[in-house]
């Protein structure tokens, strides 16, 4: 089973806007449909609480005519236009669609950060992570945001198999980012947020591209924008994850990063398992 999840950073600039950038984004959708996966994952669509428009699902389905969709959208009283996550499945595929909320702080639950797919043996589930912000202003929020995520993922793993994936907003290890020494204090590379990332693969989850990869280092999922250079000096982090329970890590075949061409923030993550 071939599987992809990316933060896309705007389903509607990537559908609809004639910018350089989303031009970029369109590339990558089309190295997307070339997998020919059968669910694609996608976090930060920033669609309106409406969900996708009418211009957006022609769109969609012109370009993946065998797909369904699922989409959860933030809704008030969190932000307009933030966060947002969609599921794309293969149509011959009946999955039981959820949109689980973890009882988190602040607006996290309205945010349209997680969605489930129940099969008969496994979920399938993707998130998009809150960042603990500049400053870290949201960092506390953010670990106990961790903590029920991943009691949450833990309950699923009771009952069937797991496969998570998404934008984790974390880089686990120093050899998961291109300057470790320069971020110890950055959104995504504090201690809190790396603990809280080794208490979630200690409930039972195995991180999919190490366990086949070991500590190879300088693959990386994430490039900063706002640094011009930062994707042609390879000055990343690997902050996306295809995660899997551990009793079914043996049945990986290949987890690794789409190449997104010269689009920098985040590139696709790929998953081949066999279920």
């Amino acid at each position: 089973m071939k599987l992809v999840s990316w933060n896309i950073d705007s389903l509607n600039a990537a559908l609809t806007s004639d910018s350089a950038r989303a031009l970029l984004s369109r590339d990558v959708l089309k190295s997307i449909i070339e997998y020919d996966p059968k669910i694609i994952a996608l976090q930060e669509t920033k669609l309106p609480g409406t969900g996708p428009t009418a211009k957006h699902l022609k769109i969609l389905e012109e370009m993946f005519p065998s797909y369904e969709i699922a989409w959860c959208s933030s809704q008030e009283p969190a932000r307009k236009g933030y966060a947002g996550t969609m599921f794309l499945f293969k149509d011959h595929l009946q999955p039981k669609v959820s949109f689980p909320t973890l009882g988190a702080p602040s607006t996290m639950d309205a945010e349209g950060r997680i969605i489930t797919l129940e099969f008969d043996d496994f979920y399938l589930t993707q998130v998009y992570t809150p960042n603990a912000g500049e400053g870290l202003v949201r960092l506390a929020e953010r670990q106990e945001w961790d903590k029920k995520y991943a009691d949450y993922l833990a309950a699923l793993d009771q009952k069937k198999y797991v496969l998570a994936t998404g934008d984790f907003n974390v880089a686990h290890h120093e050899i998961d980012l291109a300057h470790p020494d320069n971020n110890r204090q950055t959104a995504g590379f504090t201690d809190e947020e790396r603990e809280g990332f080794t208490n979630l693969l200690a409930k039972g989850f195995t991180d999919t591209f190490r366990h086949l990869h070991g500590n190879v280092e300088g693959k990386y999922s994430w490039w900063a924008q706002r640094a011009r250079t930062s994707k042609i000096n390879n000055s990343g982090w690997r902050i996306d994850y295809w995660l899997v329970s551990d009793r079914i890590a043996d049945k990986v075949r290949k987890s690794e990063m789409i190449d997104s061409g010269p689009r920098q923030d985040h590139t696709p993550v790929y998953l081949e398992i066999s279920l």
